[in-house]
């Protein structure tokens, strides 16, 4: 009569495939799972960062005159601009602030209060845009042109200004690929538009 069932080293040898097959899935599930969280990271980062591109790019091509008469742009540096626009359609013009402070890209609105509208003591709303923003100092979060395309250095003479350039550079991870995502957007200020 013939015996059915496996040897100590067929068993033996069935135990050592099966759980090198289970720890190599285990490391591949892993490893998915660890690239793809990464991947939707930076891919909500930079999602993130291009509305916000947009919505600074939109704000500055509208441009204004502050609702208590001050001159549209109030203040610019590279990683930072304060301008004066109407950002929700009523009749009045906020402050607006975008900054690039350690790695962070926010906006600020300021809404005058008083009679006449005055900035002074305005409630003001900050948000965070995007980040991690790795722009460098060799590449400026912001650049600023005049009227026939040339590009204005500090300290920049703020009515000469016609057009703004804008680069974020988003990177979840700078030690991982894929590399950092730059983003571009430009605007033309409408409201202060002159012929060359």
């Amino acid at each position: 009569m013939k015996k059915l069932g496996f040897t100590l080293v067929e068993t033996v040898v069935i135990v050592a495939v099966t759980a090198l097959v289970s720890v190599t899935l285990g490391w591949l599930l892993a490893y998915f799972y660890k690239t793809n969280a990464y991947a939707l990271e930076q891919s909500t980062a930079v999602g993130q960062a291009r509305r916000g591109v947009e919505d600074a790019m939109l704000y500055l091509r509208e441009a204004s005159y502050g609702s208590d008469g001050s001159y549209p742009i109030k203040s610019v540096a590279t990683s930072s601009i304060t301008f004066y626009a109407n950002t929700n359609n009523d009749s009045i013009i906020e402050r607006v602030t975008y900054s690039l402070i350690n790695g962070t890209f926010y906006r600020a609105v300021a809404t005058p209060t008083g009679n006449p509208p005055s900035y002074a003591n305005a409630t003001i709303a900050t948000s965070t845009i995007s980040m991690p923003v790795t722009n460098s100092t060799s590449t400026p979060m912001f650049r600023y042109f005049n009227n026939v395309g040339a590009e204005l250095f500090a300290p920049v003479d703020i009515s000469k200004i016609s057009s703004i350039r804008t680069i974020v550079v988003i990177d979840v991870n700078v030690n991982r690929s894929p590399v950092a995502f730059t983003l571009s957007g430009g605007a033309t200020l409408r409201n202060l538009k002159t012929q060359p």
